[in-house]
């Protein structure tokens, strides 16, 4: 299918074709008719993107800080690499659309295929042939003359609605409007709609004849001129309220609607607009300075997008997806002329002209820009990067890898690594994004990309799945992949649930009638070249050792989905298996006895926990996993002490080892390492020569039986017992046969 994507780096825009899509659990397909562009957030997009790196951290000084921060806890190189790596990710472009639903997600039973629906949601109502559309931003069109190039109009529309909502207006009130671009005609004719008495104001003589013409009851394109209509149509009191709808850096439009308000009204910036206010105007008469998010609340909050759970009627009236609603029943009405706003119509093939239009490169007039689609989508969720008849077939014995997740981690740090070990092919990639699955394809050649994980598990050629996904779907992609036959890589962590490690365990331990599959888990620290440094020198001491872990993980953004305890499992679910498994892998034997706590006010989910583990051989260690400390600071050190010797290990980038008054200091001549390479290099040679993993299932297992005992400990407060041989032997007793009882993907 044909989508249009923008390039990061150069700001360029292209018409590209990606494979078609997969409904996803709580998410409607559709097949898009038309989409808007949108002259405001789209031409801000394509302007920045076009800019200069240094153009780029002038405007944006909130990312640089973040590069310098990465420059100063790993290096130069590595802060490079993930700059790239960013910038050579393309952008989606499109957040409006309307089209026909011809598959449900898992979840979704208020609307039917066939239905004709209105999109909301950037990366989701994107401008290409089909969509993957949260229900929550999806509104049905209700029945009669309403065509999809109206309903295209519907997110602008409701970003409009909780505007108007936000200024609290009435029946007769006296509203002004400044600026009468796309956002503020809609706003005009929905005030109208609503019974106010309407003045608009924008520099542009068109918009201004156009604004009268919808029915405005004043309009200028002076401030002056503004200003005496504004008083003379309230009888010299000053408006009720005014809606700022411009795009400009200038404060001018906030200072003039304080000019024009009465006492008490209220301001609503629903524009992207500069805020110096002059204090005077709004101290004197008291006024309300609001700034409107979006499309009405739900807006960028995932539990409501992502999830689907809407907000009680009685407690939110007008969420973003009632905006949606009650935009598409004014059209129905008549009460709005959206006809009169569309100045082009550009069919997908030529999109990039659309983008020439909105920067005023091609010097015509704009304001409703479409974009047309056709019936006609190509159905195939595979897209061949490599024409098949040029594709040489893999050697017997070699790697052949089927990635799953093509996200930030496998693009700029996995993919890399695998790079550079010889005998790897990469074969295909799968990705619920289109545009990531096609990009991760083209730079790194893999022979085709997909929407369908099912490509990737029955391909004949892939002997290796790769999971990056997130970690939700982990253990049933880990459970399909070895049911298929094919050699495990599977990012931490394994699964999210002490019931999905015994499943997998199960399947694991499963009669194969030929080899075994390999399994492993991206434990990439004990691969670290100053890892094996260390642990040769531990080795020969011979008697137990004290470690101690710290971690400064430093702080994420509440909603990030790694806090999510559904997708995530929460940051010391998700992360602190690593550390576990390091200290394992120093001590040589596996943990026997947990105990954790996290700092008061927190919960098992939400960051912070100091571990105290004892293993088999006597050893002890603690990890401290902190997210309450500066990011500017090293990530991770490393203490070990035993028989005489002390060692630290600084970042991966500087091991010292003291043992009997003599120092050594190690470190990488190619600067920080943290094994992601080495590793590769291990588990490909096993999969090449039949050898076992290079960590040991049993491995696997503790560890992750290990960070389960470490939540129950959180939760109860005491400490907890980690018997790895006795869970096995539960798991082999109660071997189950036949199909998982983990959910399978949806198959529509």
């Amino acid at each position: 299918m044909k989508q249009v994507l923008q390039h990061a780096r150069t700001g360029e825009v292209e018409v590209v074709e990606v494979p078609n899509l997969r409904a996803q659990p709580g998410c409607v397909l559709v097949r898009v008719a038309a989409s808007l562009v949108s002259a405001g957030t789209e031409r801000a997009s394509t302007e920045f993107a076009s800019k200069s790196l240094l153009q780029k951290a002038r405007l944006r000084p909130d990312l640089v800080r973040g590069v310098l921060d990465k420059v100063r806890r790993d290096g130069l190189f590595p802060a490079i690499a993930a700059v790239r790596s960013r910038l050579d990710q393309p952008l989606e472009l499109g957040y409006s659309s309307a089209g026909v639903v011809t598959c449900l997600g898992e979840g979704v039973t208020d609307l039917r295929v066939g239905d004709r629906v209105a999109c909301a949601g950037g990366g989701h109502a994107v401008h290409a042939e089909m969509t993957n559309v949260p229900r929550m931003l999806v509104a049905r069109i209700p029945s009669g003359h309403i065509s999809f190039e109206e309903a295209a109009f519907t997110t602008i529309g409701a970003v409009a609605l909780h505007g108007i909502r936000l200024a609290e207006v009435a029946i007769g009130d006296v509203v002004a409007v400044i600026g009468l671009g796309l956002l503020g005609q809609l706003t005009v004719q929905s005030l109208k709609a609503a019974g106010c008495r309407v003045i608009g104001m924008d520099i542009d003589p068109s918009r201004v004849e156009l604004a009268q013409r919808l029915g405005a009851d004043a309009a200028c394109v002076s401030p002056a001129e503004f200003l005496s209509s504004c008083l003379a149509l309230s009888s010299g009191h000053g408006v009720d309220a005014v809606l700022i709808a411009a795009a400009t850096p200038s404060s001018e439009p906030v200072n003039l609607a304080g000019s024009v308000a009465r006492e008490r009204a209220i301001v609503i910036a629903v524009g992207t607009v500069g805020m110096e206010i002059e204090r005077k105007t709004f101290y004197e008469k008291e006024l309300q300075f609001r700034v409107s998010r979006s499309y009405g609340p739900g807006r960028y909050d995932s539990a409501y997008e992502q999830k689907g759970r809407d907000y009680p009627i009685g407690f939110v009236r007008w969420t973003e997806t009632r905006n949606m609603e009650a935009f598409l029943h004014l059209l129905a009405a008549g009460k709005l002329d959206v006809r009169a706003l569309i100045t082009q119509r550009i069919p997908i093939e030529r999109a990039e002209r659309a983008y020439e239009i909105i920067s005023g490169k091609s010097g015509e007039p704009s304001l409703g820009v479409l974009i047309q689609y056709f019936d006609e989508v190509a159905q195939s969720q595979r897209l061949e990067v490599i024409p098949t008849s040029t594709v040489v077939k893999r050697k017997q014995n070699s790697v052949a890898i089927g990635l799953l997740g093509a996200g930030n981690f496998a693009i700029g740090t996995l993919l890399p690594a695998i790079r550079q070990v010889a005998g790897i092919n990469l074969v295909g990639v799968c990705s619920a994004t289109a545009s990531h699955s096609r990009h991760a394809a083209k730079k790194f050649g893999f022979q085709f990309c997909t929407t369908d994980e099912r490509q990737i598990f029955d391909h004949p050629e892939i002997n290796t799945v790769v999971i990056t996904t997130r970690h939700h779907l982990h253990a049933r992609q880990v459970l399909a992949a070895l049911n298929s036959g094919k050699n495990v890589f599977c990012e931490k962590p394994l699964c999210l649930s002490i019931e999905e490690l015994a499943e997998i365990v199960r399947a694991y331990l499963a009669g194969w009638r030929e080899k075994r599959p390999l399994l492993m888990v991206g434990f990439n620290r004990r691969f670290a070249p100053l890892a094996a440094e260390l642990k040769e020198s531990l080795d020969s001491i011979g008697q137990p050792l004290v470690m101690h872990y710290r971690i400064n993980a430093g702080d994420l953004p509440a909603d990030h989905w790694t806090n999510d305890p559904e997708q995530g499992g929460g940051r010391i679910l998700g992360e602190s298996c690593h550390f576990i498994d390091f200290l394992t892998f120093l001590a040589g034997a596996k943990p026997i006895e947990v105990q954790a706590h996290a700092p008061s006010g927190e919960t098992a989910f939400s960051g912070s926990v100091v571990i105290s583990l004892k293993f088999a051989n006597g050893s002890q260690g603690t990890i401290s996993y902190l997210t309450n400390g500066d990011r500017s600071s090293s990530k991770e050190r490393v203490e070990v002490f035993g028989g005489g010797t002390v060692a630290v290990l600084e970042d991966f980038r500087r091991l010292e080892i003291v043992r009997h008054g003599r120092r050594k200091v190690f470190r990488p001549w190619l600067g920080q390492s943290k094994g992601h390479t080495e590793e590769w290099k291990a588990f490909a040679h096993a999969i090449c020569n039949g050898s076992e993993a290079p960590v040991p299932f049993e491995d696997i297992a503790a560890t992750m039986l290990t960070t389960f005992r470490v939540m129950d400990s959180i939760s109860t407060g005491r400490s907890q017992l980690v018997d790895v041989a006795a869970f096995m032997e539960s798991c082999r007793e109660s071997r189950l046969s036949g199909a998982t009882t983990i959910g399978a993907s949806n198959a529509c």
